[in-house]
């Protein structure tokens, strides 16, 4: 079977050469080493409910096809399960070249809606799933109070959070953010 990328035609200038290595010196080091076998997307539970082929964007990025893979919308699919690492060949850390190239997405202004508007609400509350009338009911059922001991409830932690945020630049990224293609 013919891999979607060897019927594509690729130009130069679509091909940056650092991009692998930058992945390297993030810490997936044995990225190198792939050899196509496919188990990483024979083993993804989200390739089994998506488009999302591991394999195929492992090999986007050792071509350099650095602006193809960070605009992705495939690059988010990735549920980080590990199953890729548990069963790769190679023992390549495949999930953490996934985050790294995630990161670079972000750097690079790219981001599903999902994901930014998880984050943006982690700014807002501290949490990426604010508490509501649902969990507040659910809590009261398990006699738990309605509002947990975090942000929620102290406004200081919540504070300390997003000087966090601030401090690593976690708020800029996400307000430079657009949408992957």
């Amino acid at each position: 079977m013919t891999s979607p990328i060897s019927r594509e035609i690729i130009d130069d200038e679509d091909i940056d050469l650092t991009f692998v290595d930058a992945i390297v010196r993030a810490g997936a080091d044995r990225i190198r080493t792939c050899i196509q076998c496919g188990t990483c997307s024979s083993v993804c539970p989200s390739g089994r409910r998506t488009a999302f082929r591991t394999r195929e964007l492992i090999r986007k990025a050792l071509l350099g096809l650095k602006e193809e893979v960070l605009s992705s919308p495939d690059l988010w699919l990735c549920a980080t399960c590990l199953t890729c690492l548990e069963r790769c060949p190679r023992q390549i850390k495949v999930t953490d070249a996934i985050i790294i190239m995630r990161n670079m997405a972000v750097e690079e202004g790219y981001m599903l809606p999902q994901h930014k508007k998880a984050s943006q609400k982690l700014i807002k509350t501290g949490h990426a799933v604010p508490l509501d009338d649902a969990n507040r009911e659910m809590r009261r059922e398990l006699g738990l109070s309605e509002i947990p001991p975090t942000t929620h409830s102290s406004e200081e932690a919540l504070e300390q959070v997003q000087e966090i945020m601030r401090r690593t630049h976690f708020i800029e990224l996400i307000e430079k953010t657009g949408e992957c293609k």
